[in-house]
């Protein structure tokens, strides 16, 4: 009777520690203010195709303990990507760290969501690399929930990760995709 009373002292402790692991911050993404005031302009289409040929599928592997954003993004470099697209990913890290857009209206804001202590698999990455710079967002996935966001730093992989990416040629501009004033 003492160990389950002890255990039923215990286990509420652990899990408010656990889940006090986890942090939360709220960050205002302004452009200018001329440009977060800024109505469409009928000079940019609603939507548009960039067409283009893959001239390589390169697949990233990362092992036990590589921060995912830096690798990625170190992969780029040495491999010479200038514009790609994810084309899938997969594997589980060790913690994480994302951001995700919280609000309607500009100026954009972003809230970052960290916990150092809690594992998840890698459900799926996708993005882009726009002129040699990564713009990956993440899937993850924990016992009961999918959740994710913008990949920041400390993503840190447990198992695996692998990533795939369509490399395209050099005649494929991928400048304007996310820029957010390009409206």
């Amino acid at each position: 009777m003492k160990s389950l009373l002890t255990m039923l002292l215990i286990f509420p402790a652990t899990s408010v520690l656990a889940a006090a692991q986890q942090s939360r911050v709220e960050l205002t993404n302004p452009t200018t203010p001329r440009d977060d005031a800024k109505p469409n302009s009928d000079q940019v289409p609603e939507a548009y195709a960039i067409s283009g040929q893959f001239e390589r599928i390169v697949v990233l592997r990362f092992k036990h303990q590589t921060d995912l954003l830096a690798g990625i993004e170190k992969v780029v470099k040495e491999q010479k990507i200038r514009n790609a697209v994810f084309l899938s990913g997969i594997g589980s890290v060790r913690n994480y760290h994302v951001h995700a857009v919280s609000n309607r209206t500009f100026p954009s804001k972003d809230v970052f969501v960290k916990d150092p202590t809690a594992p998840a698999d890698i459900v799926s990455v996708n993005g882009y690399v726009i002129d040699g710079r990564v713009h990956a967002h993440v899937t993850l996935a924990d016992p009961t929930r999918a959740f994710g966001g913008h990949v920041e730093p400390g993503n840190n992989v447990f198992t695996f990760a692998a990533i795939t990416l369509g490399v395209f040629g050099d005649g494929v501009d991928l400048a304007r995709v996310d820029d957010k004033t390009y409206r």
